[in-house]
């Protein structure tokens, strides 16, 4: 990072200046708010779909060539939060915590001086994996009123009398008046088509127009409604479904990715086409709540002090390979993902074609910030794309994927006898991506080669016809990671029931 203080100087943040920010530091910003648009791929936005980060890009940076370091969210963030890389911090479906050993973003903000919010509508980034760490308030948006008790049996019961016995069976887990608070909540007042981010802009609305004091603040938010299941508004559904489908036909479309993996069920090009249409008009939706968080900061007076990032944490497949949801592969399809930054050096700043990272958002955020924090840095594989950073450009970008979630085991248990490749999917792999090639390599030794600047969309292997090139990518992986088969650790770590069967409702487990 530019302007960086000797680590040998102090161990701690405040060694920049007294609340940890260094007024001397170019293009700072005082508050900065990152927004994931969960399971947003890059092909899919744009101004049709997402006219208002369309807008934000028109008055910030958009990154042409921005990727995830994993596949899907637990590892994705984990890299955001951390700055390295999934066999770096060793987060992912065969050990599902964030290590208490890594430093970060969150904590480096706190100890700078700043109010850390969080709102998550992902189950995988609460304090139960880790994420809690450096927020002075992490909400669950999928609760009415906080509270560690889930309902979620009651949201997922098929009937009254599935219904009725969720609620016996966990109305005394906790409290049982927020309890019943919450399952009316989720059975009679939520709003249909909204997964949480109508109320979670509304609760970052009003703390924005409450909090008091001078401190700066760091403001994560995920919103998930372009995940499985898409249950957009019909209204929004409409602008975007095939010709001749009905909203209630597309809504009536099985949305089971793990049991579409176990060939459980099929869907034609059809059903495909109205699930594509419905995805996007859950883009289409969250977009219009972006632009209301954009007026929450403007109102409050915030916007033009605040470094407003948003990104997507990784894709989704919805045919693309013969693939639903966002398993077992590496392909662009999941990994190339929108990144627009906007405020300080990242206004007016155009479109950029460099490639960054995710994992790019820890020393990226902090340099802005002017903020420095020599423990996270010792620690990251994180390179700053500030306009003004020293940090060498890539010419490269990496990903991994270490184990599947669910296990091929927790497979079988569902499904009993699953299908051949699906058992071949029980594998490590990673992939290196240049301007002109990418080269994905499993620890079983399988290897794929595609030439990404004529055939984007990844369909024809050219591991057998370019041999040298094979071997040369291979050897941009060797550098970059250790050996494939010593990659990532072990040691799943226990979910409480209800975190289960949220995850189950995303279509996890």
């Amino acid at each position: 990072m530019a302007e960086s203080v000797d680590s040998s100087d102090s161990s701690d943040v405040d060694a920049v200046s007294a609340n940890g920010r260094d007024p001397e530091s170019h293009s700072t910003v005082r508050n900065v708010v990152l927004v994931v648009l969960d399971t947003a791929r890059a092909t899919s936005t744009g101004p049709a779909t997402t006219p208002n980060l369309h807008r934000l890009a028109a008055d910030g940076t958009r990154f042409d060539n921005a990727f995830a370091t994993a596949p899907w969210t637990l590892p994705s963030h984990a890299s955001m939060f951390t700055g390295t890389y999934p066999s770096e911090h060793g987060t992912h479906g065969g050990h599902t915590y964030l290590d208490d050993g890594l430093r970060t973003l969150t904590e480096s903000f706190a100890d700078s001086g700043y109010e850390t919010i969080g709102v998550s509508n992902n189950t995988w980034i609460t304090e139960e994996f880790g994420f809690d760490r450096g927020f002075d308030d992490l909400r669950k948006g999928w609760q009415y009123i906080q509270s560690d008790a889930d309902m979620g049996a009651v949201v997922r019961g098929e009937d009254f009398r599935e219904k009725l016995q969720a609620t016996r069976n966990r109305i005394f887990d906790g409290n049982p008046a927020v309890n019943a608070a919450n399952i009316l909540y989720s059975e009679v007042f939520q709003p249909a088509g909204d997964d949480g981010a109508d109320r979670s802009t509304t609760w970052i609305r009003n703390w924005l127009a409450d909090r008091d004091g001078d401190d700066p603040f760091f403001l994560f938010c995920n919103f998930i409604e372009p995940h499985v299941e898409y249950d957009p508004p019909k209204a929004y559904a409409e602008e975007f479904l095939p010709e001749g489908a009905s909203y209630e036909e597309a809504t009536a479309v099985r949305q089971d990715p793990r049991a579409y993996d176990c060939e459980d069920y099929r869907l034609t090009d059809r059903e495909f086409a109205m699930l594509r249409g419905l995805y996007r008009a859950e883009l289409a939706y969250v977009d219009d709540q972006l632009a209301r968080l954009r007026s929450a900061l403007e109102d409050a007076g915030e916007w033009e002090d605040t470094l407003f990032v948003v990104c997507g944490d990784h894709g989704e497949h919805i045919g693309e390979h013969g693939f639903f949801g966002h398993q077992y592969n590496l392909y662009d399809t999941l990994i190339d993902v929108p990144l627009v930054c906007h405020g300080g050096p990242f206004t007016d700043g155009g479109r950029r074609t460099d490639f960054v990272q995710l994992l790019d958002l820890p020393a990226t955020l902090l340099e802005t910030a002017g903020v420095d924090d020599p423990e996270l840095r010792d620690q990251w594989s994180s390179r700053s794309f500030h306009p003004d950073s020293i940090d060498d450009a890539r010419d490269a970008v990496f990903a991994e994927y270490v184990a599947p979630q669910p296990s091929i085991e927790r497979l079988e248990d569902r499904f009993g006898e699953i299908p051949d490749r699906v058992r071949e999917y029980d594998r490590r792999l990673r992939a290196v991506r240049t301007t002109e090639y990418k080269y994905v390599r499993a620890d079983d030794g399988t290897e794929r080669l595609h030439r990404v600047d004529t055939d984007p969309l990844e369909r024809d292997d050219l591991s057998e016809q370019e041999p040298d090139q094979v071997r040369a990518m291979r050897r941009r992986l060797e550098a970059q990671f250790d050996p494939l088969e010593d990659a990532g650790a072990s040691g799943e770590v226990e979910m409480r029931e209800g975190t289960k069967e949220r995850l189950a409702d995303l279509g996890y487990l």
